[in-house]
This record gives C-alpha cells, structure tokens and sequence, in this order.
C-alpha cells in the first residue's frame, strides 16, 4: 500500500478520540491506558481511541460523553460507523495498552485499572462482531502506537527494559 503524498498526522492526548478517513495517521502513547484501533479495508476509513478508565462513577443526565472512559468513546465510536453506514463487522480491529505502570506497588488499585481497561475492550470488540486482527496488551511499562488509514498497518514501539 503506498504512503499519500499529504499526510495529516493526528497526536492523540490521553481522553481523545479521532476518526479520519485514508490521508491520516493516528499516534499516541499509551501506559494503562487503552487504545482501539478500528480500520474499513474497503474505504479507507477508522479512528482511534485513548480512553483512561474503563467507565466513570457517574454520568449526569445531558452530560456530553467523555472519550476519557471507554463506555464512553465506545458509543462515540458506534456513533462514527452509524454516520458511514457500515457495521462494526466490517472494521479490522486492533488493541493496544493496559500496562502495569507501576510495577513495584502491588497494590489492587493501582494494578487492576489496565487489567479492567483490556477487560472492557475485549468484551466490547467481540459483543459487536468487530474483527480482532491483533493486540499488544498488559505486561510492564509504556509502548508508543501509530495508525495508518491508508493501510491499516499499526506501528508498536515497546522501549527495553
């Protein structure tokens, strides 16, 4: 697959969510946090999300969803494929995160929010169908990702220890 001449390349923070269309990539960096990749091999279409807990205590009634939760950017994402009249069926999917960051307390607090993070994820993909094609989870430390949409190809940098 070539690379587009103009490439829009996306940094996402920790609590955002983007979807673009062939000319983008996504990158981001990820410890406990969670990304899904979601990429349409037939038009060039996906996003990426960087949620950092698996849901919030409480949602007020109105309140904007917060792609800082996966719940959340879950049905922000619905909401994409809805608009581009595909189904999650179509969509290669790809999980990334949910690292023990802090490997020395073992506290169940600390450890377990990555562990729910995945958790969420992969119940999530396999509810809805989505096509799981791979995925780097758990473990130590932090890892850097990188999503093409003209292809699809996902990047992975895990730093040595």
């Amino acid at each position: 697959m070539n690379t587009p001449d103009f490439i829009v390349e996306i940094f996402l923070q920790p609590g955002e969510f983007f979807w673009g269309d062939s000319d983008t990539r996504i990158r981001t960096i990820l410890g406990s946090c969670v990304s899904i990749c979601l990429w349409h091999p037939k038009l060039k279409i996906g996003g990426m999300c960087h949620y950092l807990l698996a849901s919030r205590a409480e949602r007020k009634t109105g309140e904007a969803l917060d792609a800082r939760y996966g719940d959340e950017v879950m049905q922000m994402i619905m909401k994409e494929i809805d608009k581009s009249n595909t189904r999650p069926k179509d969509y290669h999917a790809k999980l990334f995160g949910g690292g023990n960051m802090f490997a020395n307390l073992q506290t169940d607090r600390v450890v377990k929010v990555g562990d729910k993070n995945v958790a969420l994820a992969e119940e999530w993909l396999e509810k809805n169908s989505f096509q799981l094609m791979g995925k780097h989870v758990k473990g130590e430390g932090h890892r850097s990702i990188a999503l093409d949409l003209w292809s699809g190809n996902v990047w992975l940098k895990k730093p040595e220890k």
